[in-house]
């Protein structure tokens, strides 16, 4: 062992002198690092401790004469990881490197975290005739750690207070919207009776007729606002769950056996900014097909589609009924303007078809709340209902 066998250096004969002169010089330079470092000698009972230099002692508070012959455990107090050790016991067992952080304790009982190298030494023959270890004071870099991961899980803490807080708060907004778009759908229904009822004691046939079709355009808004108050999702409208349910009551008033109507429309969702319009938009052109395109007993098809096309909504009413009249339109038909303003108002385009036979209205909508710039109606003859 390096500088602690001063007796048979002594007796050294001349030819070893240069020998113990770099042993000597290696001794001196352990001494005095300022890394405190330990040896102990795994041959003797309970590998104890025999050699400290004076920079572990200054560490542990400990004298040399005070731990030499002893087991280095004692370095070790209650909170000291009982695994750690075991690993470091491991190493030793097996006569391996190991670096292990370690909590030990000083002469006067103040814990500090201890990151220790330690290294088995093999003679000539590959037998671990000593153990060195290198040991570091890192207590202050675990103590910033530990504030450190104090600070994260403090921020983390307010982060999901501060989310739980948000959601709840979305969750009140939910729910009222939800409670609005219910009562909005009452009293449009409400609204739709008395229009109705209003309607079947009218004696003017062509006010009977302007009032059910009123009574129908608040029916369609009706069931925007029941759609919305069952989404999770107030802000957005499925565009297809309303042309579904718009399909039915479509279908409940036409004889399927002289027209046939299909609807294939895209799971789109919406912003339900656009959802009013939009659904009367759909209402009024597959309405004006079904009263206009196959009068008396003509027999004939009606389509519905919407898809989405990069950021615009492509929506069309197409039928193979009489096509469009040559006469010019009606000026007091209410569904033609309504269609126009419904198009304008969705900064959006429209281009009615005459198929010869039939009639296609093809409508293009930006989509996003983002979307700007003014579309142009496009509308020509017969644009609306009463062409």
């Amino acid at each position: 062992m390096i500088g602690l066998d001063a007796p048979r250096q002594a007796e050294a004969g001349p030819a070893q002198a240069t020998g113990l002169s770099n042993e000597t010089r290696f001794a001196d330079a352990f001494r005095a690092s300022e890394t405190p470092m330990i040896m102990t000698d795994p041959g003797r009972p309970d590998n104890p401790i025999v050699f400290a230099n004076p920079a572990f002692c200054r560490v542990t508070g400990y004298e040399a004469h005070e731990v030499i012959g002893r087991n280095c455990r004692f370095l070790q107090g209650p909170d000291t990881d009982p695994a750690a050790i075991a690993r470091v016991r491991e190493a030793v067992a097996h006569g391996e490197p190991i670096q292990v952080d370690l909590l030990n304790y000083r002469k006067d009982g103040r814990p500090f975290w201890n990151a220790m190298s330690l290294t088995p030494v093999r003679d000539e023959r590959g037998t671990v005739s000593s153990y060195f270890a290198l040991l570091s004071d890192v207590t202050g870099t675990r103590q910033a750690e530990r504030a450190l991961m104090r600070e994260k899980e403090f921020l983390a803490q307010d982060v999901e207070a501060r989310n739980r807080a948000l959601q709840s708060a979305l969750d009140q907004q939910t729910a009222l919207l939800h409670e609005v778009d219910h009562r909005v759908k009452n009293n449009l229904q409400v609204i739709s009776s008395l229009v109705l009822l209003k309607a079947r004691r009218a004696q003017d046939a062509a006010c009977r007729v302007v009032l059910r079709s009123m009574a129908d355009r608040i029916g369609a808004l009706a069931t925007v606002h029941r759609l919305l108050y069952t989404l999770d999702d107030v802000s957005r409208f499925d565009l297809r769950d309303f042309a579904d349910d718009f399909a039915i009551e479509l279908g409940a008033g036409i004889d399927p056996e002289r027209i046939s109507l299909t609807v294939e429309v895209e799971a789109l969702a919406v912003p339900a900014s656009m959802a009013a319009p939009l659904a009367l938009l759909m209402h009024e052109l597959a309405v004006n097909a079904v009263r206009h395109a196959f009068p008396g007993d003509r027999r004939g098809r009606i389509a519905i589609t919407a898809r989405r096309e990069g950021d615009r909504l492509v929506l069309e009413v197409w039928d193979d009924g009489i096509g469009l009249p040559d006469a010019p339109a009606n000026p007091e038909a209410f569904g033609r303007d309504l269609v126009g303003m419904l198009v304008r108002q969705l900064r959006g385009s429209l281009v009615v078809e005459d198929l010869a036979p039939g009639t296609r209205a093809h409508v293009v909508l930006p989509l996003g709340s983002g979307s700007s710039g003014s579309g142009s109606s496009g509308s020509g003859p017969g644009s609306g209902p009463g062409r």
